[in-house]
């Protein structure tokens, strides 16, 4: 390595510690228990683009989003020789034999190994990782371009509204997150438009993966009775904002001058809602209504 950080054989220094990460986290048996369970096993034994060495490219692409296949493969495939990954009688691919290689895996092996290794990484001291006893995670909703054929253009649409025919359909993506690292742990794709495309029918799916050790942060639009009550059964701690015109009466102010209040059932009748409201100012109460949850801002 020179003195401006530029490794031999090219590229940056920050380029070899992303791809040295990855290999780190993502073990080679890993990569190949999600290949075989997805079925995808290499149909050539002399093939030179075999799953594993495409699962890994595909995560290459993710790290290098700017630059073209070729680019891409020539980075990677000196590490995955250092990785005992790559035979030395290959040579890197061209971009044609790259997309049929990608077309070949599909994306069931590369989905079945994010479930498997993804998850929280941030050690104790990690700077915004924790709360008291609570792991900080964040669900948050994007969409981004995918490229514009037949299959994903029926897949997941094009966005509503535009003037002009969109160039290229969008994918809507879902995650949670762990707010001391930015590591995704979990996450669901749709559509951008039509039936269940929304956020909060993604992020619905995701809400039994929570864990009783986190706090769960989310903004307004996740916020609804339904996915709160969901959200709260898997045992997480909730930290929602919510739209103001939400009723949180105060029921006891606490020290550092936030406030327990509850949230009732939107249909439960008036009477109901005014009896949830009338809790003794006590921190626990002595009896609580199946159509209220506790909530503290």
């Amino acid at each position: 390595m020179t003195h401006n950080g530029v490794v031999a054989g090219g590229g940056s220094l920050t380029d070899w510690i992303s791809l040295g990460v990855l290999a780190s986290s993502v073990p080679r048996d890993a990569v190949d228990a999600a290949v075989a369970a997805a079925g995808k096993g290499a149909k050539r034994s002399d093939g030179k683009l075999p799953p594993h060495v495409m699962v890994y490219f595909v995560m290459a692409l993710a790290l290098f989003a700017e630059e073209d296949y070729e680019e891409v493969a020539t980075r990677l495939t000196e590490t995955l020789a250092s990785w005992g990954c790559w035979d030395e009688s290959w040579a890197a691919p061209t971009s044609g034999g790259i997309t049929q290689a990608r077309q070949r895996l599909g994306p069931e092996p590369v989905e079945l190994l994010f479930d498997q290794v993804a998850g929280p990484v941030a050690g104790l001291l990690t700077r915004g990782a924790f709360l008291r006893h609570w792991r900080l995670m964040a669900i948050d909703g994007f969409t981004l371009d995918v490229p514009d054929t037949p299959a994903n253009a029926a897949a997941f649409g094009y966005p509503a509204g535009a003037r002009e025919h969109p160039a290229f359909p969008k994918v809507r993506v879902v995650t949670i997150g762990e707010c001391g690292s930015h590591a995704k742990v979990a996450a669901q794709l749709g559509p951008v438009g039509g039936k269940g495309s929304s956020e909060q029918a993604l992020a619905r799916r995701l809400y039994p993966q929570l864990e009783e050790d986190w706090l769960l942060i989310a903004d307004r639009g996740f916020y609804n009775w339904p996915d709160w009550q969901a959200a709260a059964a898997a045992g997480a701690a909730l930290l929602w904002r919510v739209k103001a015109g939400l009723r949180l009466p105060v029921l006891g102010v606490l020290p550092d001058g936030s406030y327990l209040s509850v949230l009732a059932k939107p249909t439960l009748h008036d009477k109901a809602r005014a009896d949830c409201w009338q809790w003794p100012h006590r921190r626990r109460p002595l009896w609580w209504p199946r159509e209220a949850s506790m909530w503290t801002t």
